[in-house]
């Protein structure tokens, strides 16, 4: 099939490269790197999308391995040569988890609309806050204590951007000067910046 190489730029994919596999399934792609950010390898097998056919990946300058198979593309995939990525696996293990009890929940709570129960609706509401709150402690310490690296404001941006300012202001102040100036550190600057202009006008 054919692979694509893609970006996230202004909300929409944005290819970078596309590689033919047509026998041999050795390639490599060189691109240009300004700061480290999560990139997405897609395979186009030429039938039906499914969910493993997007790769995921946190580039950074130097060499990266990636080794995955047709059968399992995502499933398989392993990555090498990374320290962000290294990082966003650590982080997306306990994410999952997190994930799974809000399945859960969701199924709770449609079972309650088929037969409404304002106890169990009451539950189920103080059961996702609680949840809600875990996952963005975890994520703003998990950022926090990884503020030399780019995976800090991606995890701010991408996962809690919605959460108090003043958690985003203590994550912006655990960055090195070298992740400030990187892609989603600049991109964290205004987010935070935006936040609190629409605060004040409140």
């Amino acid at each position: 099939g054919k692979l694509y190489l893609q970006k996230i730029q202004d909300s929409a994919l944005v290819m970078l490269d596309s590689i033919i596999v047509d026998g041999d399934s050795k390639f490599e792609s060189h691109i240009k790197l300004d700061s480290p950010e999560m990139l997405y390898l897609f395979l186009d097998r030429g039938e039906t999308n499914s969910i493993d056919n997007s790769l995921p990946f946190f580039a950074e300058p130097g060499n990266i391995n990636i080794e995955t198979s047709l059968k399992e593309f995502f499933a398989a995939a392993k990555i090498t040569g990374s320290k962000n990525h290294d990082l966003w696996m650590k982080f997306d293990s306990i994410n999952k988890r997190f994930n799974e009890e809000n399945l859960l929940l969701i199924e709770k709570r449609l079972k309650n609309e088929m037969k409404p129960n304002i106890t169990t609706t009451d539950s189920i509401e103080q059961a996702y806050q609680k949840l809600l709150k875990r996952k963005y402690r975890y994520t703003a310490h998990f950022a926090v204590t990884n503020g030399n690296k780019e995976i800090a404001p991606y995890l701010a941006l991408s996962e809690i951007a919605d959460i108090n300012t003043t958690y985003l202001d203590t994550i912006q102040k655990s960055l090195t000067p070298e992740v400030a100036k990187s892609k989603y550190g600049k991109m964290l600057n205004e987010h935070i910046k935006e936040r609190k202009t629409l605060e004040v006008q409140k």
